[in-house]
């Protein structure tokens, strides 16, 4: 699974994924025109007298002495080893790109492969009673803020409830707390935790168990 079912994340995760791809793009181009920049650069040619001031020949919107320098560099690259230039012109294109790619990247990936896996863990798990409950305690481990905001959201349930219940092995709590780890992650809630109203409610007076909202951001996504 790579993008999450809930409409509102999956949009924020296409959004992410797009403007890395579009970054990605721009620097690859940037390299690419830099590459080809130096090459034109450093191309030997043969000697001839300075061009005078205002010559076409002379690079706009730099002043005489910009312009002398790069020509100066240009002239020293072409008198130096052909093969020693060119590694230094792929080296330097290469490092255009890699430097703002490689950072971007750093921070994008793990937090999106990361979510990928907890999302294919997620749904694996809520197709079983067992995974249920890993899936409760895992919601039970989430900040306390978040544990607390849960609660409210749950009719006449407090966090220290929500832990009884889950200690306890009470089917309607465990239901809640994994449909709220799903919600979290963005995942479509499975027809097995939608708990018929006549089912619930018997033994704690609590009435039936109400979709918990997400609980806060997790990696992307």
């Amino acid at each position: 699974m790579w993008y999450a079912q809930n409409p509102g994340r999956r949009t924020r995760q296409l959004l992410g994924d797009g403007a890395v791809l579009l970054w990605t793009a721009l620097w690859t181009a940037a390299a690419v025109v830099a590459y080809r920049l130096a090459c034109l650069l450093t191309r030997p040619t043969p000697e001839a007298p300075p061009p005078p001031l205002g010559d076409p020949s002379r690079l706009p919107l730099v002043g005489d002495r910009v312009d002398s320098a790069l020509r100066a560099a240009a002239d020293v690259a072409g008198a130096g080893d052909p093969v020693t230039v060119r590694a230094a012109v792929i080296v330097g294109a290469v490092a255009v790109f890699l430097v703002p790619v490689g950072l971007v990247l750093s921070s994008w990936l793990p937090r999106r492969l990361r979510w990928i896996r907890m999302a294919a863990a997620a749904r694996e798990l809520a197709a079983s009673d067992d995974g249920r409950e890993l899936l409760a305690l895992r919601a039970l481990l989430r900040p306390l803020d978040e544990v607390a905001r849960m609660a409210y959201e749950l009719p006449d349930a407090t966090a220290g409830s929500l832990a009884e219940g889950w200690r306890g092995g009470d089917p309607d709590i465990i239901d809640a707390l994994a449909e709220a780890e799903l919600v979290r992650l963005g995942l479509r809630i499975p027809e097995q935790l939608h708990i018929p109203a006549q089912e619930t409610g018997s033994e704690h007076g609590t009435g039936p168990m109400e979709p918990v909202g997400s609980m806060g951001p997790v990696p992307t996504a």
